[in-house]
């Protein structure tokens, strides 16, 4: 049994997360952190969990988080997990980083997407990109791993085989693709809400979505690590 922990379990991504360990015979959710949510019983929050998780609280993160943990998941805002992976690196048998502060492997995309630089950009070389459908062989025992987002998950599943046998011309990619608003997290928003969004479709992020570089990446990557040359796609969310 493989003892995991959870930084950052209290949001939409660290529900799911829990439910899912919660149904695995090898995995022990030993810890589970959530700042916003220190003290509270998972149990509380989540109560569909509460058979698996009665005794389990969320606690703040700190220096001994990951202490006896054989796998750390990280479900942490942009930029978090950038300050924390090093260290957990080198304690922890197995990172897996569900956010998107590994995905990419030129560390020069992230001021561009992001924002901001990386800081750790020696570690991107390092991640498996963790879409079993497409890449099993790199994550198989892989100590760092770097989750898909949602967008480049549907994209690369459709579009990679097609790409990669030649098939479709690669500059010229287009992708519709809808997701659902809990994408936005749990923290309320106005554009969020059950009045705001029943029966509507809209959309947002238009020419520059983040995820933009992710999927070009991984629908211009082989398998075994070969290149497609010249894939563009364009992206409406």
């Amino acid at each position: 049994m493989a003892a995991v922990g959870i930084i950052g379990a209290s949001g939409f991504t660290g529900a799911e997360l829990l439910r899912l360990c919660a149904a695995h015979p090898d995995l022990d959710v030993v810890v589970a952190t959530g700042d916003s949510q220190a003290g509270t019983a998972v149990a509380d929050l989540y109560p569909s969990l509460a058979a698996h998780y009665g005794d389990l609280t969320f606690a703040e993160v700190d220096d001994t988080t990951a202490d006896g943990c054989d796998v750390v998941f990280l479900g942490l805002p942009h930029g978090a997990s950038q300050a924390l992976v090093p260290d957990l690196a080198s304690r922890v048998g197995h990172v897996i980083d569900l956010a998107a502060d590994f995905r990419l492997r030129d560390a020069a995309l992230y001021p561009e997407w992001y924002d901001e630089p990386h800081t750790a950009p020696g570690l991107l070389v390092d991640f498996a990109y963790g879409l079993p459908e497409l890449y099993r062989p790199s994550i198989v025992g892989a100590p760092l791993i770097a989750v898909p987002g949602c967008y480049p998950t549907a994209t690369s599943l459709a579009l990679a085989p097609f790409v990669w046998g030649g098939h479709v011309e690669p500059s010229a990619l287009v992708v519709d693709a809808a997701s659902g608003v809990s994408g936005a997290g749990r923290p309320p928003k106005p554009h969020t809400t059950f009045c705001a969004v029943d029966e509507d479709y809209s959309a947002y992020g238009l020419v520059g979505h983040r995820h933009t570089p992710e999927m070009e990446q991984a629908v211009g990557t082989r398998a075994d690590g070969s290149v497609v040359d010249h894939v563009s796609i364009l992206f409406t969310p």
